[in-house]
């Protein structure tokens, strides 16, 4: 592909919607919870009350979330073209849902959200403390996503217009049978499928629809922190990042694309395994003053990413849109861009 091939859905995304509340906090709200800093969890009973704490007691940001719309949200905005991205997911019939779907719509996106009528749209509480963020998802009408939503004529059109397919591995709490489907569709067409990591906990309690999926990945992101789960639950006898990279690459593979993986490390280099061996991209370092936010930066990334792999760009290309998306988004509050992308 290239840049005058990039039609309309040509990026296919499918998550677990959820309407950011995003605002500064004390650590005291984290101590008060249970939680640390830059945790990324699903909402237990006892994290109920926290959401409207957050909407009574704080200067509250709603933000269009959930990690892979936020990837298509960003992708979007880099590749310009109305609807040039599609994400599918489940909300609630409500307010926050409509909210949600004037978000994503407003930005180009074209969405075939599911709606659930008795169930509420999913919300995720980022809890910004300092530069750290904190996020406990409450994803509700999220968890109601049915395959028969994608099987659906309409839906599935949407799935056959695309060459590329992000699904971030939240989504595996929901509907692996989904998630699956989607895999297959790409490998049996030749079309890129494309996964996250997402978070050490679903290496640990997902680690089944996780690995059934593994042999679909042609890419797979996922930050340090994530990657070292993935290689305790796989027993990959090592903590080096260059290392779980090389063996996750090496892992079984449905077809014969040779399988790229990306670690995001933060401020530290990009390691990227691909054509058979290890890249490292360097970061372009921020100011401490000049970093607001770092909720979304991976998510940014993986969309800047993305935009450019549509182009059919080269792999240094695409790290390096990827990172310039990530620094965007961490100069501002929660996953947001400017309204015109300068990227170049």
């Amino acid at each position: 592909m290239s840049d005058n091939k990039v039609h309309e859905g040509v990026l296919f995304g499918m998550g677990n919607p959820l309407l950011d509340i995003s605002a500064h906090v004390s650590t005291d709200v984290l101590t008060k919870y249970g939680l640390t800093a830059n945790l990324a969890i699903l909402a237990e009973p006892k994290h109920v009350p926290l959401y409207q704490e957050l909407v009574d007691n704080h200067d509250v940001e709603y933000i269009a979330g959930g990690a892979t719309q936020n990837s298509i949200r960003v992708a979007q905005w880099i590749l310009g073209l109305p609807q040039a991205t599609t994400y599918v997911g489940c909300i609630g019939k409500d307010s926050y849902g409509k909210k949600l779907r004037e978000c994503a719509e407003g930005h180009g996106v074209r969405v075939a959200y599911l709606e659930d009528e008795t169930t509420p749209t999913g919300t995720c509480a980022c809890l910004v403390t300092g530069r750290e963020r904190t996020l406990v998802a409450n994803i509700s009408a999220a968890n109601m996503f049915k395959i028969a939503h994608l099987e659906t004529a309409s839906t599935w059109s949407l799935v056959e217009k695309a060459e590329v397919f992000y699904i971030s591995s939240f989504f595996l709490t929901v509907s692996p049978p989904s998630a699956l489907k989607v895999a297959q569709y790409a490998a049996d067409h030749n079309k890129i499928f494309t996964m996250n990591l997402a978070a050490p906990f679903l290496s640990q309690f997902f680690k089944d629809p996780l690995m059934q999926l593994a042999p679909f990945w042609d890419f797979i992101f996922g930050n340090e922190t994530e990657a070292e789960a993935f290689a305790t639950a796989n027993d990959f006898g090592t903590k080096d990042i260059k290392e779980i990279a090389t063996k996750m690459a090496a892992m079984p593979k449905t077809t014969s694309r040779p399988r790229v993986v990306v670690i995001t490390q933060g401020a530290l280099p990009t390691v990227v395994f691909a054509e058979g061996k290890i890249h490292e991209y360097p970061v372009q370092l921020l100011k401490d003053e000049e970093i607001v936010d770092t909720n979304g930066a991976g998510d940014a990334f993986v969309g800047g990413f993305l935009a450019q792999l549509v182009k059919g760009k080269s792999l240094e290309e695409c790290v390096r849109c990827g990172q310039w998306a990530a620094r965007v988004i961490i100069q501002r509050s929660g996953c947001t861009y400017p309204d015109v992308c300068s990227y170049q």
